[in-house]
């Protein structure tokens, strides 16, 4: 037999009108109470890595791919070098990839 999931009701323990009720034993904080979790960002994570330090974030330059015939080859080394985020753009990513901030 399954026991009763409603016996406990029945006890003196866990009447209504005692309340003896405890309170909860870990904190809640923002995202227990708002009730869902931020999420990062899945586009950034694929493109963005962080430098030593999170000082800035590194990425690999875009249109080297394909369609190097017509590009000139000062053009195409200089799209083999790694880009560095500004300021402005670290402060964003950190954002997006660490919504909750690092520690």
């Amino acid at each position: 037999m399954f026991p009763n999931p409603f016996h406990l009701l029945s006890t003196a323990r866990f009447c209504a009108s005692q309340s003896l009720w405890t309170p909860r034993l870990f904190s809640t904080s923002a995202v227990v109470e708002a009730g869902y979790k931020m999420k990062s960002h899945s586009g950034a994570k694929k493109r963005w890595r962080s430098a030593p330090g999170l000082k800035s974030f590194k990425r690999g330059q875009a249109f080297r791919s394909h369609l190097n015939a017509n590009k000139s080859p000062a053009r195409i080394n200089r799209l083999g070098n790694t880009a560095y985020s500004t300021p402005a753009q670290t402060h964003k990513l950190r954002k997006l990839l660490l919504p909750y901030g690092s520690g």
